[in-house]
């Protein structure tokens, strides 16, 4: 019996130490991420303190994020906005602008993923290779050309010189619809056309249905893209009553007078909550999408 005893005894000792290395590992790893995304966080939740801040504690307690005094005044400035036009008129322009531009794109691209994933036409190989190098393309080459164009058009201050050229798609976001598609097996193709589906119906009720994961998460990606997009709307759109929320923070602070910072600071907070929210509700879907994506093809 004390021979048993004395082979369990180190055993469980051994179970124990164990045990204390993986409460030490786990503890260790969670603290460690914990301050990493603190040290991620802290700028947004510098922002949202300075929001509440007075003008001239933003500057001289910049390592406070604790105000001395919350002035939801900063809010209710900000909010009236400039130029007789209040913020509300600028979330509208760029909900218009981010929606319908993700539209645009999100659909275009999927339909032309489609064409390059499953029809077979003369010249494809090449097609998709031109297509991909335009990757490499800069987008500034083009904002000459097609500011001259779209002004001979008489759009400037009008939102087709942003949301037309979204209708061709984007070169990504065909990329990665169309990894997907090459996963989905060629039997289901197969099938249909015995049952005397087409293409359009192929697509429509066959490939559509299954790209869900990676539809969402192109439409995340282009709604984040084109809502914080700065250089479109400020080449194309010089009326106050057309501004985004990107150009109208830009024109909210004046370098000739005192800037208020706490509002800017405000409104800016408030242009972050559509991204959260999409973050917060659309979150699994982007893992999925990506994951997927990056297995399939």
């Amino acid at each position: 019996m004390q021979n048993v005893e004395s082979l369990r005894q180190p055993s469980t000792q051994l179970q124990i130490r164990k045990r204390n290395r993986k409460i030490a590992q786990t503890v260790l790893y969670h603290l460690t991420v914990g301050l990493v995304g603190l040290l991620m966080l802290y700028p947004v939740l510098w922002l949202i303190a300075s929001s509440f801040k007075a003008p001239d504690e933003i500057w001289t307690q910049v390592n406070s994020l604790i105000p001395s005094q919350l002035r939801i005044e900063n809010y209710i400035t900000g909010w009236a906005g400039f130029g007789g036009f209040s913020f509300a008129v600028f979330f509208q322009n760029s909900f218009i602008y981010a929606g319908l531009g993700t539209l645009f794109v999100v659909a275009s691209s999927t339909i032309v993923a489609y064409g390059f994933g499953r029809v077979k036409f003369r010249g494809r190989t090449f097609w998709f290779t031109l297509m991909m190098l335009t990757l490499m393309l800069p987008g500034q080459v083009l904002i000459i050309p097609q500011y001259i164009i779209f002004s001979r058009l008489n759009w400037i201050n009008t939102f087709w010189p942003l949301l037309l050229p979204r209708l061709g798609g984007d070169v990504f976001f065909i990329f990665m619809i169309i990894q997907f598609i090459r996963g989905i097996p060629m039997d289901l193709d197969e099938a249909a056309m015995i049952d005397g589906a087409g293409q359009r119906e192929i697509f429509l009720h066959v490939i559509l249905p299954q790209l869900k994961p990676a539809i969402i998460t192109a439409a995340i990606f282009s709604f984040y893209w084109t809502w914080e997009d700065f250089l479109g709307p400020l080449i194309y759109l010089t009326k106050p009553e057309l501004y985004t929320v990107s150009v109208a923070l830009r024109n909210f602070s004046d370098p000739n007078t005192v800037t208020n910072w706490g509002a800017i600071f405000a409104m800016l907070c408030l242009s972050l909550v559509p991204v959260f929210v999409i973050f917060a509700f659309f979150q699994r879907y982007i893992v999925e999408g990506i994951a997927t994506t990056g297995l399939k093809g």
